[in-house]
């Protein structure tokens, strides 16, 4: 499966409605040169009642739901879509991360069709990974740490990152 029509598509959407989160989990992690896969994709947001009508307004765009569905006890928005299974989780809290600010100033922009997305610092992935300490965490934290070590021991500007910025 190709995620790239699916972020081009979110993207494209977050950007129409001025929503800026940051793609965290296995997504971020594989668009960051990690060797893993996933089927869903995972955002940190700033809850703010601005912010939660726009989640509302992209999950209409997309003909998706929006579910709470650990409510009360998590800051878990998920979207659903039914005739493809689009699963999108958005997350005001994750481990490892003391804020939304501090996550984003260590993150980078990826153009997907033209559209920005923020896409989260390996390193910020694994902290995360780590911190939550969750099983299917802890099975892909090696991969992930060994995918940053060698992407740290590379000199600065080996690897061309052609999709990012501007």
């Amino acid at each position: 499966m190709d995620a790239a029509p699916n972020l081009e598509l979110l993207a494209r959407l977050f950007e129409m409605h001025a929503f800026e989160p940051v793609l965290i989990g296995n997504a971020a992690a594989a668009i960051e040169g990690a060797p893993v896969t996933t089927l869903d994709f995972d955002f940190f947001f700033r809850k703010t009642p601005t912010n939660l009508r726009k989640l509302k307004a992209i999950a209409d765009a997309l003909d998706a739901i929006l579910l709470r569905p650990y409510y009360p006890v998590s800051e878990l928005y998920r979207m659903t879509r039914e005739n493809d299974s689009l699963q999108v989780d958005f997350m005001a809290k994750i481990h490892g991360v003391r804020s939304f600010e501090s996550l984003r100033s260590r993150a980078r922009v990826i153009r997907f069709g033209g559209h920005p997305l923020w896409v989260a610092s390996l390193s910020d992935i694994i902290r995360s990974k780590r911190a939550a300490n969750r099983p299917r965490d802890r099975a892909v934290l090696e991969i992930l740490e060994k995918t940053d070590a060698e992407k740290k021991a590379k000199p600065q500007g080996a690897a061309r990152r052609p999709q990012e910025g501007k």
